[in-house]
C-alpha cells in the first residue's frame, strides 16, 4: 500500500506567507522560502507552493520565490497560482516545481490539462478544486448527503471570489479524464476553521475519480488529518502548522498509530 502523505500550504500574497478564513481575512505567517527549508527538514512528504492572489489580480506567479524555494527544498514542490498558458507551466518546471497547479485557468480553458498533460506528463499536472457548499436544488447537479441535508459542491475560482455553476464531481471526472495526475480539493466553508476538512465533499470526490485526492481546507488538529487519510491519499495543512500548534512528527505519529500508511 503507498504511504500516505502529509502536505504544508504555503499560501503567498506579496511574497510573504499568509493564511485565512474561508479565503478572507488573511494574516501573515511568515517568509515562504523559510518555512519551505523548515517543513523538509521537519520531514513533510511534499510541499505545495500557492501565489493565492495571482489569477485574481490577473499577474504572473512569482518564479523567483519558486527558485529561491527550490533550491532549499528537496521533496516533490507543487506550485501553483496565475497559471495560465503551458508556457507558465514550463517556466515553473524549469524554476525547479515538481508538479504545476491549475484552477482558473483549467475550468476557462479545460484542453489546458490535456496539453499540458501530453507535453510534461500527467504526474506534472496537478488541478485544484475550490468548492462550496450549495444547498439550492438543481436539475443534474450530483446531490451529496451531508450533516444538515442534501447540498451539492461548486466549483469557484479567482481564489474563491466567483462561483461557476460547476458541478465539483462532474469537473473531478472531467479533469481525471483531461489528463490531471492528481486534484489538490479544498472546501471554501471549510478553510481556516480548524473544524477539519469537509469528509463528505473529500469522500466523494475521492469515489468519483481514480487519480489521487488531496484532502485541503479545515485541518485542527491530528484526529481531523487522520480521519481524512482514511478516505484518501494525502491531506494539505497551513495555520495548525505554520503557528506551532502541532508538529508534522506528532501528526504522522498520530495517524500511524491509528493503522494510517505513513512515512515517520
Amino acid at each position: 500500500m503507498l504511504a500516505k502523505r502529509i502536505i504544508p500550504c504555503l499560501d503567498i500574497k506579496n511574497g510573504r506567507v499568509v493564511k485565512g478564513t474561508r479565503f478572507l481575512n488573511l494574516r501573515d505567517a511568515g517568509d515562504p522560502v523559510e518555512l519551505a527549508e523548515y517543513y523538509d527538514n521537519e520531514g513533510a512528504d511534499e510541499l505545495v507552493f500557492l501565489d493565492i492572489t495571482a489569477s485574481a489580480e490577473k499577474r504572473k506567479i512569482i518564479i523567483d520565490v519558486v527558485e529561491k524555494t527550490a533550491e532549499k527544498v528537496f521533496i516533490p514542490l507543487t506550485v501553483g497560482g496565475g497559471v495560465k498558458e503551458i508556457e507558465d507551466f514550463r517556466a515553473l518546471l524549469n524554476a525547479g516545481a515538481d508538479k504545476v497547479s491549475v484552477n482558473t485557468a483549467a475550468v476557462k480553458n479545460p484542453n489546458l490539462i490535456r496539453e499540458a498533460s501530453e507535453i510534461f506528463g500527467s504526474q506534472c499536472v496537478v488541478v485544484a478544486i475550490d468548492a462550496k457548499r450549495n444547498y439550492n436544488r438543481e436539475e443534474g447537479k450530483n446531490l451529496v448527503k451531508v450533516e444538515d441535508g442534501y447540498c451539492w459542491f461548486e466549483v469557484y475560482i479567482y481564489g474563491g471570489k466567483k462561483g461557476t455553476g460547476i458541478d465539483a464531481i462532474d469537473w473531478a471526472k472531467r479533469v481525471e479524464e483531461l489528463g490531471a495526475g492528481e486534484i489538490l480539493l479544498t472546501s471554501i466553508d471549510k478553510d481556516g476553521t480548524r473544524e477539519g476538512y469537509d469528509l463528505y465533499l473529500t469522500e466523494a470526490i475521492s469515489k468519483a475519480v481514480n487519480i489521487p485526492v488531496i484532502a485541503s481546507g479545515g485541518a485542527g488538529k491530528p484526529e481531523h488529518v487522520y480521519e481524512a487519510l482514511k478516505i484518501t491519499e494525502a491531506a494539505l495543512m497551513a495555520g495548525i502548522l505554520h503557528y506551532g500548534e502541532y508538529t508534522i512528527e506528532e501528526i504522522k505519529r498520530y495517524c500511524k498509530e491509528r493503522g494510517i500508511p505513513i512515512r515517520l
